[in-house]
């Protein structure tokens, strides 16, 4: 892998994310990586049911957010896990409208103060949060809850395949995912 500043997300390997030793943080008080921002969202509830807002324009004054360039809903069915994949332009901002989803996420820039940290995040309907997920941060997630989890996808990006590299979910960390019994 390379040792300058510049990140090249193309040549990741399995191989090489299978080579680093990974350091496990815990997110009990935010986000431990450089670059990912966790925001709790407010559910506005009354007699009729409630209302959360996802993302508002206004935020981008005193928060790390991105204007959504592309924005897309997708299902992931209860025990299924969709990782690893990271991105070299693009950032995700990801809110869960339904269900339980895990979310980990990986600091594998070698020139980041965080280089090689993991957290993991629970988002979901009973703690509705927006996750920010830079480029460069490997990331994956976990359907918790059944039927089936749904989640919003506010990209800084239209969507571009030379921009998704994918890795098998269980090359690296496959016992971090939940439920972990014990």
């Amino acid at each position: 892998m390379q040792s300058s500043a510049s990140f090249d997300a193309s040549a990741v390997t399995a191989e090489y994310l299978q080579s680093l030793e990974y350091d496990i943080r815990s997110t009990v008080n935010g986000p431990t990586i450089a670059g990912i921002y966790w925001k709790r969202l407010r559910p506005i509830v009354d007699g009729r049911g409630e209302l959360i807002e996802l993302w508002s324009q206004p935020w981008l004054q005193n928060e790390p957010l991105i204007i959504p360039q592309h924005i897309y809903q997708s299902a992931t069915d209860f025990g299924v896990v969709k990782s690893w994949h990271l991105h070299q332009h693009h950032t995700d901002q990801f809110v869960v409208t339904r269900g339980k989803l895990q979310v980990l996420c990986v600091d594998i820039r070698p020139s980041s103060s965080t280089f090689r940290q993991v957290n993991s995040f629970i988002l979901g309907t009973n703690q509705p949060s927006l996750l920010v997920i830079p480029p460069g941060i490997l990331h994956g997630w976990k359907a918790l809850s059944f039927p089936e989890v749904l989640v919003i996808n506010l990209q800084s990006h239209p969507y571009d395949p030379d921009d998704e590299f994918r890795f098998p979910w269980d090359c690296i960390l496959k016992d971090l995912w939940e439920p972990r019994f014990g």
